[in-house]
């Protein structure tokens, strides 16, 4: 017997906690009947519908995307455009982002079916880091770098403390190389931190995601993550630490 919510979020209809909205919300039904007390244990002999559509458990399947730029990062797009599931057609399990990374930010996404994993990747509790390099107008101050470490004041709050090295200067163009490591996924954060202290970013790229990297895929390209890489993932969003 598992938690209904847990049980929907391993399907990959939603996070645990977007799994315990819906069940709140009176759009979850098992053996044809509403549920909606949090805490509510099935079995796999239940039939479970979330919003009329029955529930088909599938495996949990988990991919490293090197994204490009020019695509969103969402299952659908009511105006047209690509998204990253267009990058990985092969796939036959209903899989879905890990976070986002903005139409002009290319680098490492994860996807996956699985949403408690996803849930583990993505809360902020859990201090996964990622590593962006960008390229900005201007070149930063000491004293603008400084204020990315500690802390910038956003519209949606202060952001948490961050790794930032300045790598390259370009006078002659104005415009300078900064790696910085974050492990919030506020939205856009990364390009709002650098027009915070006056220097908007030209160009991103998601480098690293915890220990993964893009190495060995072109842009577009996916791959499975390794059976080892999926366990040092949890046990890193679980004790802070590789496995």
């Amino acid at each position: 017997m598992e938690r209904l919510q847990k049980v929907l979020a391993q399907a990959g209809i939603a996070s645990r906690r977007k799994a315990e909205k819906l069940i709140v919300d009176g759009l979850v039904k098992v053996n044809g009947k509403v549920v909606t007390e949090l805490g509510t244990k099935v079995s796999r002999m239940d039939t479970i519908a979330v919003e009329g559509v029955q529930l088909t458990k599938e495996s949990p399947v988990y991919y490293l995307l090197y994204k490009p730029r020019g695509y969103i990062s969402t299952v659908q797009d009511d105006k047209g455009r690509k998204t990253v599931i267009d990058l990985v057609p092969e796939v036959s399990e209903r899989i879905f982002p890990v976070g986002r990374l903005d139409y002009d930010t290319s680098g490492v996404l994860l996807l996956t079916n699985d949403g408690d994993f996803s849930y583990l990747m993505t809360h902020p509790k859990f201090e996964i880091q990622k590593r962006y390099v960008a390229k900005v107008k201007g070149i930063p101050t000491r004293e603008n770098l400084k204020k990315l470490e500690t802390g910038i004041e956003l519209e949606d709050g202060k952001t948490a403390p961050a790794q930032v090295k300045m790598t390259t200067v370009d006078k002659k163009t104005n415009s300078a190389i900064v790696e910085i490591t974050i492990h919030e996924g506020r939205n856009r954060q990364v390009r709002r931190m650098f027009d915070a202290i006056g220097c908007p970013v030209q160009k991103l790229k998601r480098e690293q995601f915890a220990n993964l990297t893009t190495r060995g895929l072109n842009a577009g390209e996916a791959r499975e993550l390794t059976t080892h890489e999926i366990k040092q993932l949890r046990v890193l969003a679980e004790t802070g630490k590789i496995g």
